[in-house]
């Protein structure tokens, strides 16, 4: 069986972050093993506080994970702190950790700050040591210093952002009006992935970004390719969001 990390926080309700990317891992095949980078006190609506990991110890984490593991994909959701960012791209180049998806979380669903303002930037040094990118339109926004609101908008964030040193681009469309489409750039074409808009009307509903970019990491570690990976992750999604509304 493949093995998959997330490098990512503690969701005590199970909606996001580690819980939701082991449990996508599992369900999708593939055995999961976690470095918990922030600790949250949340309910499925909303975060209230967090603790963030020292950096010294996510490595800790990591390294030791890695004596026992060989590691074929790798997760990044949140990561707190500009030093922990540092932390991971130096474990990710000096032990050539491959098939690196990054979920650049910088606020939760309702707002609160999940990376503090040094991290935000730092995000932007681990572009070159990923293989995908995922970015909400706010996080894009973050990354390019662009409003990105449209389809238009995201095409131009992702080749900005492809330009900053990463492979592929998956902006998220979920918080545009109308049609929800991801757009996938690899430097040459997009590839555009539209899914049904579900209504959001439940609380346990947050972590789809958590959920999408843990699938994904689940396909390349099964070996396929970023464009049937990302594919399979959206029905995936649909699927976990469907079941969701029916309970």
């Amino acid at each position: 069986m493949k093995t998959a990390l997330t490098i990512a926080g503690s969701d005590p309700s199970s909606g996001a972050g580690a819980q939701a990317d082991l449990r996508a891992f599992a369900a999708l095949g593939v055995y999961g093993v976690s470095a918990i980078t922030s600790l949250t006190a949340q309910t499925r609506s909303s975060v209230k506080a967090t603790i963030h990991t020292p950096a010294a110890f996510v490595t800790r984490q990591i390294s030791v994970l890695l004596t026992e593991f060989h590691i074929d994909a790798v997760k990044i959701g949140m990561t707190g702190t500009a030093a922990n960012v540092a932390a991971i791209g130096r474990i990710i180049k000096s032990r050539r950790l491959p098939n690196i998806v990054l979920d650049p979380v910088m606020r939760s669903t309702g707002g609160y700050p999940l990376i503090d303002a040094a991290g935000e930037k730092a995000l932007k040094k681990l572009l070159p040591l990923v293989t995908v990118v995922t970015p909400n339109l706010a996080e894009a926004s973050v990354f390019t210093g662009l409003k990105v609101r449209d389809v238009h908008e995201m095409e131009l964030a992702a080749s900005i952002i492809h330009g900053q040193g990463a492979p592929y681009v998956l902006i998220k469309g979920g918080h545009l009006k109308g049609a929800a489409v991801d757009i996938l750039y690899d430097g040459a074409e997009y590839q555009y992935f539209e899914a049904p808009r579900l209504k959001r009307d439940k609380p346990e509903l947050h972590g789809t970004g958590c959920i999408l970019s843990a699938a994904i990491a689940a396909g390349l570690a099964r070996g396929a390719s970023i464009e049937k990976a990302v594919a399979d992750a959206k029905a995936y999604l649909g699927k976990v969001l469907e079941s969701n509304r029916k309970r």
